[in-house]
């Protein structure tokens, strides 16, 4: 492939797991493949390899068409930015403008399961950035990206330390998928030479409640985790006590409304289908971090 492929986002742990992957592949040179951050010194590594290494600074628009010059394939990754309202969609929307100026022949994002009918704070972002690209009239592929397994360490710990997960899912279902797979998957998409306009929801292949998250929490470290169910109310109540910042609590009880409500209960077969192997099980992650998890 002698197109050159561009990755926002690459110091990043999802786009450094691109990175790794398209340059695997043995598909294309070092040298077709930029990676940008706002801080390149995090990418020397790659730089070392071959891999042009550029600034992409989205809250500064005027930067980006340095960035993304003589990019054919421009993959935006999807920022942190949550704390000020519109300021990530606007973000996204600076890069799918530059994109479409650099004269990019495909846009790929990566995005969240249905963010036309989503409890996630910020499932609007999403949704206006995919209606960005399609308005574009670039042909693109958006990623729905799962939720990761990584995230359960923003819970399980301190669960599993205390024997208690409270939770407002009841009995909501999720299949969450690991970061490597989601990423592996990204780049056999960015690879692909396909002129067609795509959608993948990238999953794990099950879809569990938190009931069968917690039993499967306790076999893999060998301590007793009983699911306390609760209201939004009760749960935003209990991470204000915990001293979650008040900004960030209503995000953190509408993941567990989504799930709840049956909005990210979908399992499909989109990782498998890109990546040709199966996505890691739960079971196994959990095992793979038992230590981590109880630490």
């Amino acid at each position: 492939m002698s197109n050159n492929l561009l990755i926002t986002g690459a110091s990043g742990q999802l786009g450094r797991i691109v990175l790794d992957q398209v340059l695997a592949s043995g598909k294309v040179a070092p040298t077709s493949v930029i990676a940008a951050s706002r801080d390149p010194a995090k990418l020397a590594d790659y730089a070392a390899r071959g891999v042009t290494v550029r600034k992409a600074d989205f809250d500064d628009p005027a930067s980006l068409p340095a960035a993304f010059a003589g990019a054919d394939r421009v993959l935006i990754i999807s920022t942190d930015a949550l704390g000020e309202p519109g300021k990530r969609l606007a973000q996204h929307v600076a890069a799918v403008e530059a994109a479409v100026k650099a004269g990019a022949k495909r846009i790929l994002y990566t995005s969240l399961p249905q963010p036309d009918d989503s409890a996630v704070t910020f499932a609007g972002d999403h949704l206006g950035t995919e209606n960005a690209i399609k308005a574009s009239g670039v042909p693109y592929t958006i990623f729905r990206n799962g939720w990761y397994m990584e995230n359960l360490f923003m819970a399980l710990p301190h669960a599993l330390q205390a024997g208690q997960w409270f939770s407002a899912a009841g009995d909501g279902r999720i299949a969450h998928v690991a970061r490597r797979d989601v990423g592996a998957a990204i780049a056999v998409g960015l690879l692909a030479a396909d002129g067609e306009s795509r959608i993948y929801t990238l999953t794990g292949a099950v879809a569990h409640t938190t009931e069968e998250i917690a039993a499967a929490a306790s076999r893999a470290t060998g301590r007793p985790l009983q699911v306390v169910h609760v209201t939004d109310e009760q749960l935003a109540e209990g991470l204000k006590a915990a001293g979650l910042p008040e900004a960030v609590v209503p995000t953190v009880v509408s993941f567990d409304t989504n799930t709840r409500e049956g909005k990210i209960a979908m399992a499909t077969g989109d990782v498998e289908e890109l990546t040709g192997r199966k996505s890691l099980s739960l079971g196994a992650f959990l095992a793979e971090n038992a230590k981590a998890l109880t630490a």
